[in-house]
């Protein structure tokens, strides 16, 4: 089998791309397949909210995996620009969460984060209280992406689309290699799985029954004139994020009932221009500019898992990333880089280890 990198990443979403630029820049030779186009299904179609973090006072391990990308995006998205010419539409422009009696615990976990907010008055929604986070920020995904891609090219990240892995070879217990659905058998030192609601196949193969599943999110996407909107707006699942030029990002449905259907629906749509006006009364005259869907890869307790998968030392998985794929993704390409080239202790993996005892539903600062 040929054997041109060290390590083999399945999946070119968001998580598999910053993991291998992290991994190139360690002075590791990275390979990434994709069964389709690079990051086309939920890195592309979510809205890229980034809530402000603090990983030193973040209470839980999710809220510390995404307090590094709160932390890092500023000078991440910098360097992205000043060295590909992309700007991935990074911008601090504050946030408005409404929290319903039931989600009022994320205050306190505010406050040990040591996040700054205040009340936000008056409240859009009535009887729903309101806090205004002027650190929230957010990128607009296709852009990132397309960054991403364009700095991995520039560090020789060989790059190969369309190319779905179809099974691992296995000798002696350990991966030897994987063969692509074309017939081409690779072979690399080490293997990382990324590949989001697909993963789940390839797990399986290895007798490994984590439960990755699809939930599909539908967006809608608004035209306005409007010129009162610049602080994103939260609410439970749902969420507005005003893109600076017109634009209103609407979303979120979670629908894991629809499986792999990637497709919108007329229902989901006015349940989510109902919403956006509720909010925003003066959106009722927005012009619909485009909708989607996209497919996130749920976990069984909301947690990605992350680390070695047991029985085979040279694979790893990064999936189960859920809603919060962009947020994760810094902290979770910098803690596989540790993992991986034996950086970090093994101790300190337990929260996200591919075989840690199921938990209650992990209940984060943010949910977006």
């Amino acid at each position: 089998m040929a054997r041109t990198s060290d390590v083999i990443v399945v999946g070119g979403g968001i998580i598999g791309l910053t993991t291998a630029i992290v991994l190139r820049r360690a002075g590791v030779r990275v390979a990434v397949y994709d069964r389709g186009e690079f990051g086309r299904e939920a890195s592309w179609a979510g809205a890229g909210i980034i809530p402000p973090g603090n990983p030193e006072f973040a209470r839980t391990p999710i809220d510390r995996l995404r307090a590094i990308g709160s932390q890092g995006f500023p000078e991440f998205s910098a360097e992205l620009k000043d060295l590909t010419g992309i700007d991935n539409g990074y911008r601090v422009n504050g946030g408005v969460e409404l929290l319903s009696r039931e989600d009022e615990y994320a205050i306190e976990l505010w406050n040990a984060e040591r996040i700054a907010y205040e009340a936000f008055e008056p409240s859009p929604v009535a009887g729903i209280r309101s806090y205004y986070l002027p650190g929230m920020a957010q990128l607009r995904n296709p852009w990132h992406m397309r960054a991403l891609l364009s700095l991995a090219q520039q560090l020789e990240i060989a790059l190969h689309p369309n190319t779905r892995i179809a099974r691992w070879e296995i000798e002696a217990g350990r991966v030897a290699g994987v063969l692509t659905e074309q017939g081409e058998r690779l072979s690399a030192e080490k293997y990382l799985l990324a590949s989001g609601a697909w993963s789940e196949p390839l797990l399986n193969a290895l007798g490994c029954r984590i439960g990755i599943h699809p939930v599909r999110g539908q967006i809608l996407l608004l035209r306005t004139a409007c010129e009162s909107l610049r602080a994103t707006h939260i609410m439970g699942k749902r969420y507005l994020v005003p893109r600076g030029d017109g634009l209103v990002l609407v979303g979120s449905t979670e629908e894991p009932e629809a499986g792999f259907a990637k497709a919108t629906t007329p229902d989901a749509l006015h349940d989510l221009r109902v919403f956006a006006c509720r909010m925003i009364p003066a959106l009722a005259d927005a012009a619909t500019e485009a909708a989607w869907s996209g497919l996130r890869p749920g976990s069984p307790d909301g947690c990605p898992y992350l680390g070695p998968v047991p029985g085979y030392e040279n694979v790893h998985v990064a999936v189960g990333h859920s809603r919060a794929g962009v947020q994760l993704s810094l902290g979770t390409a910098m803690r596989m880089r540790d993992l991986m080239l034996h950086h970090q202790p093994p101790s300190l993996i337990d929260e996200f280890a591919v075989n840690r005892e199921p938990a209650p539903i992990v209940r984060p600062a943010f949910r977006s």
